[in-house]
């Protein structure tokens, strides 16, 4: 197969693997990768994952890679809440959450950064298309929830207030509904606890 096959058949590929380019020739070797790397037609995101060199990169595209290297994964913690305009820092790496253990990728486009949460929390996410193309990523309740499972150590008013959440926002964008019903799900008595000090502690920021 000569590049300009490659490219043509995965010209709707964000990001591609080995077994993508097998399914179309399965007579593929992939020294071949190494020769379109060394000019510089492809680059290389993770082992066995990788991009054409002249991909715009932004956000969605970045949270679509996020979801593929490392599956099943979607967005959350610090990305999810930056992404929802809850926090007003901008986040260092992708963040997600996965079923999978714990991992880091640093990477020549990005770090991704992967936090394991129990199989049966794998819930929450939304589908969000664009280009034709979409990728998951927590709903604003599930983010939150997601932050404050996985630092446990939030427990206090000045931790609460450390995290400069823009209540407006959280007003906005939080179900509560939603937020109790997915609360529950965790069936976590020391998060719903600490959930409920924290809303109690935004509640009171607002009437000040």
């Amino acid at each position: 197969m000569q590049y300009v096959q490659l490219k043509e058949s995965l010209k709707d590929f964000t990001v591609f693997s080995l077994n993508d380019i097998r399914r179309i020739d399965n007579t593929f070797h992939r020294r071949r990768l190494n020769e379109w790397q060394d000019k510089g037609y492809i680059k290389k995101v993770v082992k066995g994952y990788y991009i054409f060199s002249d991909l715009e990169l932004n956000e969605n595209v970045l949270f679509e890679i996020a979801n593929r290297i490392y599956s099943p994964s979607y967005i959350s913690f610090e990305m999810g809440l930056f992404y929802y305009h809850l926090i007003p820092e901008s986040v260092y790496g992708i963040t997600s959450a996965s079923s999978r253990r714990t991992y880091k990728f640093k990477t020549p486009i990005a770090e991704f950064n992967y936090k394991t949460i129990k199989p049966e929390l794998f819930f929450g996410y939304d589908i969000i298309r664009y280009d034709n193309k979409y990728f998951k990523i927590a709903s604003p309740e599930k983010a939150v929830l997601d932050y404050f499972y996985i630092n446990s150590h939030l427990k206090k008013e000045s931790d609460f207030a450390s995290l400069r959440i823009n209540k407006d926002m959280f007003s906005e964008q939080i179900g509560t509904k939603r937020l109790h019903a997915f609360l529950k799900r965790f069936g976590q008595k020391t998060l719903k606890n600490r959930m409920n000090s924290f809303l109690e502690f935004l509640s009171a920021e607002r009437r000040i």
